[in-house]
């Protein structure tokens, strides 16, 4: 993905402060409902997580509520649905970015299962009542555009969606695929000695919040602007940006190549909290353990002097359109590795181990952060340690 410059409003025709994310008072994987939406779902009367469901003669697998996609076997042989939703509200002030992430955020879900042919899309979008019909006009368009070209690089296409009027701006949408069997990862089968990687940085949301307290020069920048340069908030702004609108399709292509044993994607709860939610889900007693936390650059020395406003080093910050966390057999983790930065260009990490226990997940208490950084080539690469 080539690098980006940074969104000019005038260039567009608008007024040189309009900020996208004004039209919002949530921002990104931010405005996801807590743990107790799984609670809630079980009115709709449908299994949590999984069972087997005997169709024309064979065991197909089944995926409910509760992960990130539903598994539903059809009634022609070997076949299965699936199928994802997802939307929130913008995060970044440029509109164009805002698609492309909502788009990779979208798919993401399929690909966590190791999905990677998408075969339909539909796009949600709420436009805010708030817009002028200049910002509308201007806007909207651009949303769609990033939306489209994102849908194009995963190799499918929007053929519908709904469209609303809405106090706060919002965009997302659906994805669909019919496969076979041997076509997707069921994500339950994490054996102890397995090892977890993850596919991007984590930081994407605090990166955010810096950007826009730099702009609005608030008591939060004053906070901040002693440990971290404004230069340096504008780059992980954009790398963060970068990184959501980056698609996991690499990541779940590699996924069949080097035996996953299940995977998730981070997004609204935090590492930890979906870290927690697969260990739940596994057919083995196990747990997930977190040794290493790969984040944008000086984003955990932000989190740091904020307290606990994130929660970034314990694995509770918010995540948009994050990576892929993977579990995989100990003699392949750093094969995998290997390949997907032989393929994209871009690192990926070790980050903990799969060990007996009683399905729960927790991040030791001095996790070493490793800090990231997108280059002018667009790879992502950990930043190299310093000598002293």
């Amino acid at each position: 993905m080539a690098l980006r410059p940074k969104f000019d409003p005038e260039t567009h025709g608008l007024n040189k402060k309009f900020r996208l994310t004004k039209y919002t008072g949530l921002h990104g994987g931010g405005c996801k409902v807590p743990d107790v939406l799984v609670k809630l779902l079980h009115e709709l009367g449908s299994n949590q997580y999984h069972d087997e469901q005997y169709i024309g003669g064979m065991i197909m697998p089944r995926l409910g509520i509760g992960l990130d996609c539903c598994v539903i076997p059809l009634r022609f042989g070997g076949l299965s649905l699936l199928q994802t939703t997802d939307f929130f509200y913008p995060l970044i002030d440029d509109p164009y970015m805002m698609g492309k992430i909502a788009c990779a955020n979208v798919l993401s879900d399929l690909y966590a299962v190791g999905v990677t042919e998408c075969d339909n899309m539909l796009m949600l979008l709420g436009v805010s009542s708030k817009f002028t019909e200049k910002e509308r006009d201007t806007v909207i368009p651009l949303m769609i555009h990033g939306f489209k070209d994102s849908a194009e690089e995963a190799g499918t296409s929007i053929t519908g969606g709904q469209t609303v009027l809405n106090p706060w701006c919002l965009i997302g949408g659906v994805a669909t695929t019919v496969c076979q069997q041997n076509e997707f990862i069921m994500p339950d089968n994490a054996v102890p000695g397995d090892v977890l990687v993850l596919t991007k940085p984590l930081g994407t949301q605090v990166a955010c919040n810096a950007h826009q307290w730099l702009e609005q020069r608030n008591d939060k920048w004053n906070r901040i602007k002693l440990i971290v340069s404004e230069d340096e908030v504008e780059k992980a702004y954009h790398d963060a940006m970068f990184n959501m609108a980056r698609l996991n399709r690499t990541a779940s292509q590699l996924m069949h190549t080097f035996n996953s044993h299940g995977a998730t994607d981070v997004t609204g709860f935090g590492i930890l909290g979906h870290a927690a939610n697969l260990a739940k889900q596994q057919r083995n007693e196990v747990n997930f353990v977190i040794h290493n936390l790969p984040c944008i650059a000086k984003m955990s020395a932000i989190a740091k002097a904020c307290g606990n406003m994130f929660g970034l080093l314990q694995g509770t910050s918010a995540e948009t359109s994050g990576g892929l966390l993977i579990c995989l057999p100990r003699e392949q983790a750093a094969k995998y590795c290997a390949e997907i930065k032989k393929v994209e260009g871009n690192q990926a990490w070790i980050i903990g181990i799969v060990e007996a226990g009683s399905r729960t997940a927790r991040i030791i208490d001095k996790p070493r952060v490793i800090e990231v950084q997108t280059l002018e080539d667009g790879t992502v690469q950990s930043v190299p340690p310093t000598t002293t």
